[in-house]
């Protein structure tokens, strides 16, 4: 079964969140909800969403400050949903990098449409990281399509962050990519020098590709500098 579309509400009003988590989750979404910038932000890096629902007035951050911030290391699509109705609102927003802005109040069917229309134009221009097909490297796969890895044909179990660095391994096969860029690529620039996070995702990478991790056939480490994942043809 493929995993469900998340979607980041960051609003801190509830009726709001009510109303678009009820939206969502009709429309077989998975909806987590932020209340603050800081919140926001954080769920982003730790929860992985597919889009984010972004009210502008936020009580710690303004809005326009955390889509600035989001686009120094993420392309995830950012639909604004904000009261604000001026235009020059619309414009910084749009300017800072949102994909689209919604004015509340809003119906169900506006909210849908947006929504797939971001995630539409998201996995277009995403490139490598939306890739197609498959990658084989021994007995194990990279399936883009499938959003999953899987040893011998059984998938392995990753989870959104395990298959990110996968694909980020595996779209730099054979190079060694240093520990400070796969640490921006994933989980942004306030991560760089957090070696320890990385250090226990790829031990948990390993546990579940390699059939003896401490002597890997798939994933190398290069001392003090980085990872590198073997290189093969794709299929």
């Amino acid at each position: 079964m493929s995993e469900k579309t998340r979607i980041l509400i960051a609003d801190d009003e509830n009726g709001i969140c009510h109303f678009m988590t009820t939206i969502l989750e009709s429309q077989g979404y998975e909806a987590i909800v932020a209340v603050t910038g800081a919140e926001a932000y954080a769920a982003v890096v730790s929860r992985c969403p597919d889009l984010v629902l972004l009210d502008l007035g936020l009580p710690d951050i303004d809005g326009i400050s955390i889509i600035k911030s989001l686009r120094e290391w993420s392309q995830i699509p950012i639909v604004v949903v904000s009261a604000r109705m001026h235009e020059k609102d619309k414009v910084l927003a749009l300017d800072a990098g949102a994909d689209d802005y919604i004015t509340k109040p809003f119906g169900p069917s506006e909210l849908s449409a947006r929504i797939r229309t971001a995630l539409r134009h998201a996995k277009g221009k995403l490139g490598d990281a939306a890739r197609t097909g498959k990658r084989q490297i021994g007995d194990l796969t990279i399936d883009y399509d499938k959003h999953q890895a899987s040893v011998s044909g059984i998938n392995v179990g990753l989870t959104k962050n395990e298959y990110r660095i996968m694909v980020l391994l595996s779209r730099h096969a054979g190079k060694v990519i240093t520990h400070d860029y796969i640490l921006k690529e994933i989980w942004g620039p306030y991560a760089v020098g957090n070696n320890q996070l990385l250090r226990v995702n790829m031990a948990n990478i390993r546990r579940k590709v390699e059939k003896k991790p401490a002597d890997p056939e798939y994933i190398f480490t290069e001392p003090g500098v980085g990872y590198w994942l073997r290189e093969e043809d794709s299929s």
